[in-house]
């Protein structure tokens, strides 16, 4: 087999832009329940999931741990805000080839999925302003797993389920822009394909070992339409 049976693509960075949707949706959560405008850049880094970003930022604005209705309070506020966000964000788009790639990669009868740090409802929030949801049958979200490659390895076994029969990690794509996506590939056995869309340059992203690198989803795919 030369091309994927699956395609996995993260959001943020790769798909989209939220505009700072999901940073100020934070910041919103945390000033309203705790008094404190936290900014999870200061606590996190590109590519965590939602779990590691709010019990991180909490850490690191608060300086405690939080407790579990806490961590439950902060979510469901953030979610609710960050519809509200996304639809008005003035910065959000959809980056550069990605509806097309999508597309094509459909029409070729290749599986598409999510691999998303985001928690699921905040992932298709994200998408759902620029009509992306209707490609994606599942995915694998930071509401599986705090931890990318186990996360990735469960949109691999959810992806199996519908083909019914066990994939092949070594035929599954992984987009995403990030070199924590990249490392989450490489530990699932995927084939890790880096995109330059997010905060991340071509050359930082060949630097971690990505199977393939393209500047842009526009760029000729790998092995596929």
């Amino acid at each position: 087999m030369t091309g994927p049976s699956l395609v996995l693509f993260d959001v943020d960075g790769t798909l989209i832009t939220s505009g700072g949707a999901g940073a100020r949706s934070w910041r919103y959560a945390f000033d309203r329940l705790h008094g404190i405008p936290a900014d999870i850049g200061s606590h996190s880094e590109a590519g965590e999931t939602d779990p590691v970003v709010a019990r991180k930022t909490f850490e690191g604005a608060i300086g405690r741990e939080p407790t579990e209705l806490e961590l439950a309070a902060i979510y469901a506020l953030y979610l609710r805000r960050l519809s509200d966000e996304v639809a008005t964000s003035e910065g959000y788009r959809v980056l550069a080839g990605a509806e097309e790639r999508l597309e094509r990669l459909s029409d070729a009868g290749i599986m598409l999925g999510l691999v998303s740090g985001a928690m699921e409802g905040a992932a298709r929030v994200k998408l759902g302003r620029a009509g992306l949801n209707r490609f994606f049958l599942f995915g694998g979200y930071g509401t599986d797993s705090p931890d990318r490659a186990r996360l990735t390895t469960i949109a691999i076994e959810r992806a199996s389920m519908l083909h019914h029969h066990t994939l092949d990690p070594s035929h599954v794509y992984v987009v995403g822009d990030t070199p924590n996506d990249v490392a989450a590939a490489k530990a699932a056995g995927a084939i890790a394909v880096a995109v330059a869309t997010g905060s991340h340059s071509v050359e930082e992203l060949a630097s971690t070992g990505a199977d393939h690198v393209l500047a842009t989803l526009a760029d000729p795919f790998p092995d596929s339409a």
